[in-house]
């Protein structure tokens, strides 16, 4: 059988269809579900279950993983490294801008300083083993939630770039990201050809719909974390909308399923990153990209989380 360059756009090196489909980050084919893997630190105490959840996302047609070194203090892009195998060619995404104090409240401190950001790729490189990272965010801080740069880490985003594109052009990194900024930051780095955003955004937080729409334009991926609203105490959740259940009991899905599919229905470049340390989790946050919402279901779910 010849397979067409379409249907081979569709599936992963390794031969499994595509999460969610094709998208791209910058020059290199993605799922369009990827795998944030924050949470395999949950998994400290059995190794061999944080490899098998990577064995079986990579089963599931995710070639998109998104890592740092500060989650679990370098245990999970280990557990990165052991996983994978040269020939699933799943593309690695880490980032920069925070740095792991097991020994702190939070166990994460601000780490912004061009100097830093220089030793947060080389402890990626060394603790996933590879010699160029395809992509690294620099994670600015310009905005919560989370942790917010203060005093001396309040560090000028071109000084930051400068850095950030002198480890491109020695080739420990391929290309760059953002995270955790705003509008005119992401306005500043385009002629940096910055290759993603990743910022807080779900159906019921979409504050950001500018910056999405800039991104669109000069064809950034959108990679949104806390895609379900809710990450911390206050903040609305895209589970208790109305329309995202009376949506999931109609289709048969979980009201997370439907979020997520709204998120991928929503923009073209929307690459999605949910975590989890379940692999039936999993399989069902990979199962989102085989819904269909149809023009009177988005606008239903468009309107919900908008004050009348």
């Amino acid at each position: 059988m010849t397979v067409s360059s379409s249907d081979s756009a569709q599936r992963t090196t390794a031969g499994f269809p595509r999460a969610g489909g094709a998208g791209t980050i910058g020059t290199h084919p993605v799922s369009r579900i990827g795998y944030g893997a924050m949470q395999l630190e949950r998994l400290h105490t059995d190794r061999n279950a944080a490899l098998a959840l990577v064995r079986c996302a990579v089963a599931l047609g995710v070639d998109h993983i998104d890592t740092a070194q500060f989650y679990g203090n370098g245990f999970v892009n280990e557990i990165i490294r052991e996983a994978l195998r040269p020939e699933d060619g799943v593309l690695i995404v880490s980032k920069v801008g925070a740095t792991a104090e097991p020994d702190g409240r939070i166990r994460l401190r601000v780490a912004q300083r061009p100097e830093e950001l220089r030793t947060e790729v080389e402890d990626n490189l060394r603790t996933l083993g590879l010699d160029q990272i395809p992509v690294v965010n620099l994670r600015r801080l310009d905005i919560g939630p989370g942790l917010l740069a203060e005093g001396d880490q309040l560090v000028d985003l071109d000084d930051q770039l400068a850095t950030m594109i002198a480890l491109r052009d020695e080739g420990k990194i391929g290309a760059i990201g953002l995270s955790s900024t705003t509008l005119d930051r992401v306005r500043q780095a385009l002629p940096a050809g910055i290759v993603c955003v990743q910022n807080a955004y779900s159906l019921v937080s979409r504050d950001d719909e500018e910056m999405l729409g800039l991104c669109i334009e000069h064809d950034i991926a959108w990679v949104p974390f806390f895609p379900l609203g809710g990450a911390f105490p206050g903040f609305p959740k895209v589970t208790d909308e109305p329309a995202v259940t009376a949506t999931a009991q109609a289709l048969g899905h979980t009201p997370a399923q439907v979020g997520l599919a709204w998120l991928l229905h929503h923009a073209p470049n929307v690459l999605l990153i949910p975590g989890t340390a379940s692999p039936a989790h999993l399989e069902a946050n990979v199962a989102a990209g085989q819904i269909t919402l149809d023009a009177a279901t988005m606008d239903r779910l468009n309107s919900a989380g908008i004050p009348d």
